[in-house]
């Protein structure tokens, strides 16, 4: 029987599909003294890059400027393609939106060494911006980044670990790989890309984007991933779009412009306020608290205020309020009619004691009863009058 890894590895065979040959090469030109791509209009606004990751592959990036731009996109593409073929697209995403852009073939795509694979895809995208770190300056308050397809997979894999990226588009984006083939609501162990629980980590703006009769990924799939994110952006359904053809309808570049400019406007002390927002601990719905007074409430109709403790940090641990601690977990007001009784607490020492700020007694309570409460101080009962 294969094991999760080893049917992860076999998933992972049926998942890439590198074009072959690659559509382009990478070589050194000597007189200038950098790497240029063949097959490739010669661009003197964009740089190639070898980048080495973590799991040893050399992945290859073209990272085209913008020398007004304030964002930079970093795009992870989808399957079946390489950066040769994406040249010309990623020429028109830079003009259209006046931002930097960073493009990346996967290890085994192109021209980048290794093999395909999921943590491959993770270590290559890590890698990548590690560079953008480095090489220019660009910090995640200042990136965006996009993924299409599987590309979905390493964008919310490095999304999930930046709290403080700008935002994030998922175009084309999948639950996992194994919701694309098959109908389930649920993970399996061996799943690859399970983009369907990192989504929920994600805390930048997300916008999906999906075309109504994909026949590659469903268009559920960007739906729920929309549902899941915790902050959503309108979503761009694009009526009558495929998987691969999103970008020639005129709403795909009108929406994500509109997107980018907004992502744009928030600054850094915004996305920190709502950072913060969001990390602050839910009230406790059962617990009041008030100058000098803790509000205790059982699961029925009993509400009993009590002064709390005197001692510092007491924590009901010393010998004075101890006591009080086995009152309130005994089952006394667990019943119905607690306060049918005209009263429960008779005992004169116990409510006349010394210790006043252990427990202050409501003065309606005159019943009949004895033995029912023995003071936590003196150790009397109800049968000492």
């Amino acid at each position: 029987m294969l094991s999760g890894c080893s049917v992860s590895s076999l998933a992972a065979r049926f998942a890439f599909f590198p074009p072959d040959p690659a559509t382009y090469a990478v070589r050194k030109d000597e007189a200038a003294g950098r790497l240029v791509a063949s097959n490739v209009p010669r661009d003197g606004a964009m740089d190639v890059l070898r980048v080495d990751t973590r799991r040893g592959s050399k992945v290859v990036a073209f990272f085209l400027r913008d020398p007004a731009a304030r964002l930079t996109v970093l795009y992870s593409h989808g399957n079946a393609a390489d950066l040769g073929q994406l040249y010309d697209l990623f020429v028109q995403l830079k003009v259209n939106l006046k931002v930097n852009l960073m493009g990346y073939d996967y290890s085994g795509y192109g021209a980048s060494t290794g093999k395909p694979s999921e943590e491959n895809t993770y270590a290559d995208i890590e890698a990548v911006y590690q560079c953008l770190e480095t090489e220019y300056g660009i910090s995640q308050e200042d990136l965006i980044l996009y993924g299409q397809s599987v590309g979905s997979g390493p964008t919310l894999h490095l999304a999930s670990r930046l709290p403080r990226l700008r935002g994030v588009v998922l175009h084309s984006a999948i639950l996992s790989g194994l919701r694309v083939v098959c109908h389930v609501n649920f993970t399996f162990c061996f799943d690859i890309y399970k983009n369907v629980k990192k989504i929920k980590k994600v805390k930048s703006p997300v916008l999906v984007i999906h075309g109504t009769d994909d026949d590659v990924v469903n268009w559920s799939h960007g739906k729920e991933l929309w549902k899941l994110a915790r902050e959503p952006y309108d979503p761009l359904w694009i009526k009558g779009g495929g998987h691969c053809n999103l970008e020639l309808y005129p709403d795909f570049i009108r929406h994500l412009s509109k997107f980018i400019r907004e992502m744009e406007n928030i600054t850094t002390k915004m996305r920190l306020k709502k950072i913060r927002q969001s990390l602050q601990p839910a009230k406790k719905a059962h617990r009041v608290h008030t100058g000098t007074t803790t509000t205790f409430t059982t699961n029925c109709c009993c509400r009993i205020r009590v002064r709390k403790p005197s001692c510092p940090s007491c924590n009901f641990s010393c010998s004075c309020c101890s006591g009080l601690k086995s009152f309130f977990s005994c089952r006394l007001f667990k019943c119905s009619t607690c306060f049918s009784l005209k009263s429960c607490f008779k005992c004169p020492t116990c409510f006349s004691c010394s210790c006043k700020s252990c427990f202050k007694c409501p003065t309606s309570f005159s019943c009949n009863c004895r033995s029912c409460f023995k003071c936590c101080c003196c150790g009397s009962c109800g049968d000492a009058q």
